[in-house]
């Protein structure tokens, strides 16, 4: 069997990321540059998806040859400015999972450990996000109310209702976009990890990632595999990608379903993802009011995410998909210690009972107001106050003017 072409192979692992970049773009509307690709110092580039085969393969063509692991340098255009400026994040996270698949001796295990050690890392900032989320959620019916309020007094000023819903926010104690940042992080993960995963696992020769100035600290030794030539095979990764028939450095797909413009790649892995990616947004979801746009968003994500995960099934690897998964079982867990079930049920009319009345074990506090009476949302007059308030303008007629016949008299 030939071998491809690794700057094919290397363009295709680009585009496939730029694919995942603009699907992020599309679900978060974030900013974040295109994947990290590593590449040798001289060429900028690797070889991704090679061939692991324990089979002996043809010699391949001397003008393709797959390059060592190597840190990538800063070249003029703006893809190779980018790899430059993201490979310390990429170095890190290879480090740490050549180092925890030393340990295990499984790239599966690795990838698991991997995950749950990134997410305790974040688990403070994804706290915050969760309670959050939860506090604007309790804040809905009020601020519903402030701003009919705040467009009957202002009639059309965008500015100063702007002004004043931010007092709002001040005077409760929440901040709108505080959640903001860690669904950053969390999205953003995927992109080092899918170079991780696709260029890092599948290179015949990552030593020289091993290790910071010139130290090593993963003690891996890569396995000799050589062709029929007596030549090394490049197109054997250091790392056994393989579990059980699966390889975790590329894609896994079931079966094709073509779709007439579109041929999608089913994946096992990506529809488990895509399931859970359902659990966790529908748990986080708010109740359904009329005219409430983050409810609106929040049901439109909760179709968007899974579908870009089974779309994504048949061009990411499988190992990154078991990064997703265990990421969002990671928050699954985490939401029920904090709101419960939340919007879990009722589904399909089932109600069970011990979703009712359920106390998660940290629930969301709301915090003390700050200067409270002073914004416009303590002073606004409710329907009854206004129609008291109105009366009490009224001065009444005290004095009865006199006709004039009975001033002549």
């Amino acid at each position: 069997m030939m071998n491809r072409n690794p700057l094919r192979s290397s363009r295709k692992a680009r585009w496939l990321a730029l694919g995942l970049l603009a699907g992020l773009l599309a679900m978060a509307v974030i900013a974040c540059g295109p994947a990290i690709t590593p590449g040798p110092a001289t060429s900028g580039s690797l070889a991704a998806g090679a061939t692991a085969s324990p089979t002996i393969h043809a010699t391949p063509s001397p003008t393709a040859q797959p390059q060592p692991l190597a840190p990538a340098s800063a070249g003029a255009d703006p893809f190779s400015l980018l790899n430059w400026a993201f490979t310390p994040i990429f170095w890190a996270l290879f480090l740490v999972l050549a180092e925890l698949y030393a340990l295990s001796g499984n790239v599966l295990v690795a990838i698991v450990l991997l995950t749950l050690l990134v997410r305790l890392v974040t688990v403070k900032l994804s706290a915050r996000q969760i309670s959050s989320q939860q506090r604007m959620m309790k804040l809905q019916p009020e601020l519903r109310a402030l701003q009919k309020e705040l467009q009957r007094r202002y009639k059309g000023d965008r500015q100063a209702v702007y002004a004043a819903q931010q007092e709002f926010y001040k005077e409760r104690g929440v901040s709108p976009t505080a959640g903001c940042l860690p669904s950053i992080l969390q999205m953003g993960m995927l992109i080092p990890m899918y170079a991780v995963i696709r260029i890092g696992l599948t290179n015949f020769d990552p030593s020289l990632m091993l290790g910071v100035f010139g130290v090593k600290l993963v003690p891996l030794t890569c396995p000799a595999h050589f062709l029929a030539s007596g030549l090394p095979d490049r197109s054997m990764p250091c790392i056994n990608t393989i579990v059980a028939g699966v390889d975790m450095g590329k894609e896994q797909v079931l079966f094709n379903l073509p779709l007439g413009f579109f041929t999608l790649g089913v994946s096992i892995l990506a529809l488990i993802a895509a399931c859970l990616q359902v659990v966790q947004s529908r748990q986080m979801m708010p109740p359904p009011a009329e005219n409430d746009p983050s409810a609106s968003t929040s049901r439109s994500m909760m179709i968007i995410m899974p579908l870009f995960s089974i779309l994504y099934g048949g061009f990411l690897p499988a190992g990154l998909f078991i990064y997703w998964i265990v990421s969002s079982l990671f928050s699954i867990v985490q939401q029920f210690l904090i709101i419960g079930w939340g919007s879990m049920f009722p589904i399909f009319g089932w109600n069970p009972a011990f979703a009712q009345g359920y106390q998660p074990r940290f629930p969301v506090q709301m915090p003390e107001p700050v200067n409270a009476g002073k914004s416009v949302a303590a002073t606004r007059l409710h329907p009854d106050d206004r129609t008291v308030a109105a009366a009490s303008t009224v001065r009444p007629n005290t004095r009865r003017r006199a006709g004039r016949r009975g001033r002549r008299h």
